[in-house]
């Protein structure tokens, strides 16, 4: 099983020059990946703009968003913006994307929470037409270089039949939820009998996320606690209470995770200081 680890762009009031210094860490460390969390309503750095300062930052570590809230975007712009991303990266970029569980979120007048399911399908047709070099209705040429990659991979999250079902038939595989070993479990033996039922080959790629904290559990934990804070007590406490603090305990959920299956794991950080990259290192690596 890979390790990867979370930029920090979500951390409540993140300085966003960490974001390049933690990237060119985190690669020289041997972690397999760096991911961002994507959200709008809330003060961190834009999950695109934190990707590609990581992109420059870097040379061979993988690139994801972990997750991205495809639906708040126009698909032609998230498109550019991917291949982008992708282009800088040397080909180094995944997509992951959700449908967001916020309504806070969805802050442009054209943006609408309702309908999202669906809209992401056919903006993934989008993305891919665009990538591929095909020129959208009213635009004067296409909107990406010529040489970009028209299959950048894409991972989708959820955490309900038709997410599976959807991550099998559209995408090349699935991000778990960052809710604990067994519940992803499931989510991942949901996702590969879609993908045999659908006749695809091979096998999905099934990546998981959990949170750490190391140098300061009780603030690692009061920051998930405000992440989640919109959703109400219960999901903010469950959330805190789901941090893997201290070197044993995040031990203790990598190998949970390698037994399931998982072919990455992602460890999300809860606080904004460079010296958890070390300290995770130490402990995983």
């Amino acid at each position: 099983m890979k390790i990867g680890i979370g930029l920090p762009n979500q951390v409540r009031d993140v300085p966003p020059a960490v974001v390049p210094a933690w990237a060119a860490q985190a690669e020289r460390a041997g972690f397999s990946s760096l991911g961002s969390v994507g959200r709008l309503s809330y003060p961190g750095v834009l999950d695109t703009v934190a990707l590609a300062a990581a992109a420059g930052a870097t040379r061979t570590i993988g690139l994801i968003s972990s997750i991205m809230i495809g639906a708040v975007w126009p698909p032609v712009l998230l498109a550019k913006e991917v291949a982008g991303i992708d282009g800088v990266s040397g080909g180094r970029f995944t997509l992951g994307l959700g449908l967001g569980g916020r309504t806070d979120d969805f802050l442009s007048e054209d943006a609408n929470p309702r309908g999202r399911a669906a809209r992401m399908e056919s903006d993934i047709e989008e993305y891919r037409r665009i990538w591929r070099g095909e020129t959208p209705p009213g635009a004067a040429s296409p909107l990406v270089p010529a040489g970009t990659r028209a299959d950048i991979p894409i991972l989708l999250g959820g955490q309900n039949p038709k997410a599976y079902r959807r991550a099998a038939r559209i995408a090349d595989g699935f991000i778990g939820a960052s809710t604990g070993p067994a519940a992803v479990a499931e989510g991942f033996e949901a996702v590969r009998t879609a993908w045999r039922e659908v006749g695809r080959a091979g096998s999905p790629r099934l990546m998981a996320l959990a949170y750490y904290a190391i140098g300061d559990p009780d603030t690692g934990r009061a920051n998930v606690y405000a992440y989640y804070s919109s959703g109400g007590e219960e999901m903010a406490s469950a959330a805190a209470a789901g941090v893997n603090c201290g070197a044993d305990a995040i031990g203790s959920t990598v190998r949970a995770f390698a037994g399931i299956g998982t072919d990455e794991l992602l460890l999300v950080p809860t606080l904004a200081d460079p010296g958890e990259v070390a300290r995770l290192a130490d402990a995983v690596l």
